[in-house]
């Protein structure tokens, strides 16, 4: 669910950090999406927006969403960091093909990781699940494989 500005506005400067439209406009651009974008992605789409903003300025506004939870950082493997907005947990799934990420909808997850910190006797703080696999679009383009 995304949030609106006052929102992310009023979470911002309760956690101490200043509100800035950069920051704003990181978080809407992400919030926007399902494609769980990369900081490399997200600056190239908000560039023509705020002509000013850095890379490192989204680095930045990534690393502070992800600090108060608007945001979870996702590492499948690849050269840089993806970004989703929906802080639920749900695991992902990377075509391994052309790099695509998607959500993997409604997988019941608690009895799994409460056999994890049975099983292994963590008291478990967080939990990332990931899947691996070619996608439709590339299984239909090289279905052979």
């Amino acid at each position: 669910m995304m949030l609106t500005t006052e929102q992310v506005a009023e979470r911002l400067r309760g956690q101490g950090f200043k509100v800035t439209p950069q920051r704003l406009a990181v978080y809407q651009a992400l919030a926007r999406t399902k494609a769980h974008p990369n900081a490399e992605t997200l600056f190239k789409e908000l560039r023509p927006l705020y002509p000013t903003m850095s890379l490192a300025t989204v680095y930045k506004s990534l690393s502070i969403l992800c600090a108060i939870g608007l945001a979870q950082e996702l590492s499948l493997g690849e050269d840089s960091f993806r970004y989703d907005a929906d802080t639920s947990h749900h695991p992902h799934i990377r075509c391994t093909v052309c790099g695509r990420v998607d959500d993997v909808p409604a997988m019941e997850t608690e009895a799994f990781t409460k056999r994890v910190a049975n099983e292994t006797g963590y008291s478990l703080t967080d939990y990332q699940v990931y899947f691996f696999g070619r996608c439709p679009v590339c299984r239909k383009a090289n279905p052979v494989h």
